[in-house]
Formats: structure tokens, sequence, C-alpha cells
């Protein structure tokens, strides 16, 4: 396994990674990047092991629900590459699952490289997304023809690939690029349907990077994106090499969108668990600020924490469902509950906008132009401020100051945005997860429960669509 500071030495490989139009040859050094990689970076030394041909406890497959559960719960407190690698890892293992019965070889070389990346100790990101084109037409049908990653050269020793993936977190900071189809494909789209594992200083790899990084030289005013934060990465395949041992999937299109729906359920899951946590402290601040303004006991203030409330409880309560409703698979690896993931999933994403709405509601305009610490210790300004935004005597000024900051980072600002977009796009858009919610719905049981309970059971037998 690798330190923290032979991590840092890892990147320092000759990958190609921009950032804001200008190269970026010293990532941990970098004033922005490199406190991601930090991040990255305690991550590595919280999980060394020294004993040769140890694996860290973040990547064990869990066998059971409590194992799961106890994944779940640990994933929470990892930085985002330490959790993209374990989703990566179970990605593939899920793929392998799926696709061992007609593709027995890809299935072994899958696992063969989880194995080799567990005792590597390298960090993995999910390249799924791709541009696209046209969205109104399919992979093989757009006026350029990369739109979609593809294969463009076969090899006896491998494969080039050409094309490019968007949105992918840390994509600069790991190892390894999971690079796998972004949806089903037909026949005629065998150059699409192409699973690969890309090293990130592979050539023509090249990664540009965009963050929500504060850009002010006083982070106290962000106390949560100014000590976290993650790039995304636009990835760039300009006529990559790829050898067969790291080609999991080429040409076989029934097979395409295994690997989408295998990393959707991992996505979703730990989407979940994000939201999970992240509902209870959006509560809590409504909670803390109300109280703060004096306006606790109000009925209406009341009614809006307890619909927040409600929602927390609910997505709580589906990732409780889909981890003591998980599966058993043939490798003795348990998965989550596709439904509860997926139902979950899809009312978290489609009631953030609400959960935001009711805390900015009642916690005032202050979440935007309350001042700065800075501000606060101003020898002619401070004072007063303090006096001004304090609003009784057990409510200081620079404590409800400091509550207005952390909304504002979490919900109204650069991070604000990140969160909104990605609770609706990680893991799949909220079409995606009704079509996956749809698909695993007991649907027949509920035909036959609403049949028996109607009296009409001598229609139970009749699988006809007009009854």
């Amino acid at each position: 396994m690798m330190t923290g500071d032979e991590y840092r030495a890892s990147l320092d490989d000759g990958r190609e990674t921009f950032f804001e139009g200008r190269q970026v040859t010293d990532l941990p050094g970098h004033p922005l990047l490199g406190i991601t990689v930090d991040t990255a970076a305690a991550g590595y030394d919280r999980f060394y092991d020294p004993a040769p041909g140890a694996v860290g406890e973040f990547m064990k497959v869990p066998a059971s629900a409590a194992e799961l559960r106890e994944q779940v719960e640990l994933h929470e407190t990892v930085d985002l590459l330490t959790h993209v690698t374990y989703a990566s890892i179970m990605t593939l293992l899920t793929a392998a699952d799926r696709i061992e019965a007609k593709l027995p070889e890809n299935a072994q070389r899958i696992r063969d490289y989880v194995q080799d990346a567990q005792q590597r100790d390298v960090r993995i990101t999910q390249c799924i997304t791709d541009a696209k084109g046209d969205r109104s037409r399919r992979a093989g049908n757009q006026d350029d023809p990369d739109a979609y990653v593809r294969v463009v050269e076969r090899r006896a020793d491998g494969v080039v690939i050409r094309g490019a993936k968007l949105h992918i977190s840390a994509a600069s900071m790991g190892h390894e690029l999971m690079t796998i189809p972004t949806k089903a494909m037909k026949p005629g789209e065998e150059d699409y349907a192409i699973a690969a594992m890309v090293p990130v200083n592979a050539p023509g790899v090249k990664i540009v990077n965009t963050t929500y990084a504060p850009r002010h030289e006083d982070k106290r005013d962000f106390p949560v994106s100014g000590k976290h934060h993650t790039p995304e990465g636009f990835v760039i395949f300009d006529d990559v090499f790829v050898p067969n041992d790291r080609v999991f999937l080429d040409g076989v299109t029934e097979f395409a969108a295994v690997f989408a729906h295998s990393l959707g359920l991992w996505e979703r899951l730990g989407g979940l668990s994000s939201m999970a946590s992240g509902y209870d402290r959006l509560v809590g601040y409504a909670q803390l600020i109300s109280e703060a303004n004096g306006l606790e006991k109000m009925a209406h203030i009341k009614e809006k924490i307890s619909e927040m409330m409600i929602n927390a409880t609910l997505i709580r309560a589906s990732l409780e469902a889909a981890i003591d409703n998980c599966s058993i698979t043939s490798d003795g690896a348990a998965f989550p509950n596709e439904l509860y993931t997926n139902v979950g999933k899809y009312h978290g994403a489609a009631n953030y906008s609400l959960m935001v709405r009711h805390l900015h509601d009642i916690a005032g305009g202050s979440v935007l132009t309350a001042p700065s610490i800075a501000d606060l210790e101003n020898e002619e300004t401070g004072h007063l401020i303090r006096k001004y935004m304090s609003t009784k005597q057990s409510v200081d000024g620079n404590y409800r100051t400091r509550l207005f900051h952390a909304i504002r980072d979490t919900t109204a600002d650069a991070l604000g945005g990140w969160s909104a977009v990605t609770n609706i796009q990680a893991g799949g858009g909220l079409y995606a997860q009704r079509i996956v919610s749809r698909m695993h719905y007991p649907l027949d049981k509920a035909k036959q429960m609403a049949l028996e309970y109607a009296g009409m059971t001598e229609y139970l037998q009749q699988d006809n669509g007009s009854k």
C-alpha cells in the first residue's frame, strides 16, 4: 500500500492535465488542485497498512447486509477519490457477475484487474458520460463519429480509442480511468461497445479541470468548500492505445448497458447515502438558524422544518431498505436492492430544491449578505457588526454570521450550485432512475393484490393489459 507522500509522488508520471488554460505539471503544489491532492493523501495515510499484500479496508467487498452497511457508513467519512475507487471496483465486480455466463473470459479479466488494483493501491475514477453530440441521435448516427468514445483501430495486442468523457470527478487525481459505455448500443454500433481501464498517464489522454473551489484568499468564509473540494475532469482520449488485458468489453453490443447499469447502482447508492446525511444537515441548519433568528416557535417555520424532516426520514428509510434487502451474487458479494436504491435516489434528487428553498426561506437574506470574518475582526466595524448580527443575549453576532456562511457555502454559492446539479445528474438523471425503478417494481404483484382486494380473482390468470 502507498502512504500519502508516496501517493503525491505517484502523480508525477507524465500525465497531461490542464486548469484554466494552462497545463499543470505539479498537482500537489497547485494552489487549488493541490488541496484535493492533500485530501486524497490523507485518505492514503488513514488506510495505510505496511503488511505485505494488505488491502485497504475501504476496498473490502461486502458479503452481507451488515458488511454492506459498514461500507456505506465508512464511505460517508472518506474523501471523494477514495469513494469513487470503491464504487468503481464494485461496478466492475457487478458487471463481471452479469456477463460471466456468456463472456467468462471477460469476467475473469475484470476480476484479475480488481485484484491487481487492490494490491497496487491505486485510485480509480469513472468515465461514463460521452460528449454525445446531437442528443436526438444514436451513437452510430452522429455527424461526428467521435461524439461517443469508440474503437478506431483493433490490433493483435489491443485497441485504440478516441472520444471524450465529461463530468469525471477527480479524474486528474487518480491513477486509472474506468472507461465504459454510457448507454445501450445496438447492432451496427459495435465500435462504441467498449469498456476498458486506461491509465491516466497513457499517451493521448488529456484532462481539462474545472472546480467549485473558492478563489478567495480568506477561506474562513467558506467553511466547507474552502477545506474540501474536488475538480471535475473533461477527459479526452486522443487515439489512446489500450492493451488487451485492460479491455473488458469490445464490440459485444448486447452487454454495453451492463456496465452503465452496474455503475448506476453503486453511484446511486453512494448518492443516496450522501443525501441521507446531507438532508439531515439541512434540517439541522434550518433549526439552528430559526433558533438564532428567534422564529423556531412560529407555526409556518415549524411546518417547513417538519416537511424537511419527513423528506430526510424517507431518504434514510430508503437507504436502510436498500441495504437490508440486498442480494448476494455468485461471488458472495452483497449488492444493494435496485428498487429501493433508485427510488430513494430519485426522491432525494427530486426534492433537494424544496429542501434548499425551505432553508433559504427560514434563514433570510443574510444567507447572501452576511459580512465576512475579516469584517468581524475589523477594529472599526467588528463590534458594530456583532451587535447588529446578534438577535438576543444567547445568540451573539459571530455565531449567527458563521451559520449564514455555512448555509451560503453549502447551498447558495459555487458548492451549492455543484450540489444542486450533481444531486440530479450523479448516477444518471431522474429519467434513468425512473426507468430502473419501473424495471424492478413488482408490478404483477401489485395488480394481483388489486384484483384480490376488488373480489375479481377470476381475472388473476388473465395477463391482459386491457383488464
